[in-house]
């Protein structure tokens, strides 16, 4: 099971992509994949599943919010981009300190 103090911010780069009104941004397929394999390399165990609802825009300090379950807790966790150069976004994932009640 994830508790707060197992986590740390990582900071990720992915390819974008662009959507159709033509922006660039991550999409909520790679965020989800990228976000679970990222936790699993920090902490040893992948969550159970990851829901990011948005795709990340790529311009710096964009924010979209996702939840990671692991068993039977949630936990929010904010990604937040940092840096975008060429094709490819850098973004810090933070879990937040409490789960989701």
């Amino acid at each position: 099971m994830f508790t707060r103090r197992s986590l740390a911010i990582v900071s990720v780069t992915l390819m974008l992509g662009a959507t159709a009104c033509g922006s660039e941004s991550v999409s909520t397929t790679d965020l989800e994949a990228e976000v679970s394999t990222q936790l699993e390399a920090e902490v040893g165990q992948a969550p159970d599943s990851v829901d990011c609802p948005d795709a990340l825009p790529a311009e710096v300090d964009a924010e979209v919010r996702c939840t990671l379950t692991s068993g039977d807790t949630t936990f929010g966790l904010t990604l937040t981009v940092t840096g975008v150069e060429n094709d490819e976004a850098v973004f810090d994932i933070v879990v937040d300190d409490e789960p989701q009640g």
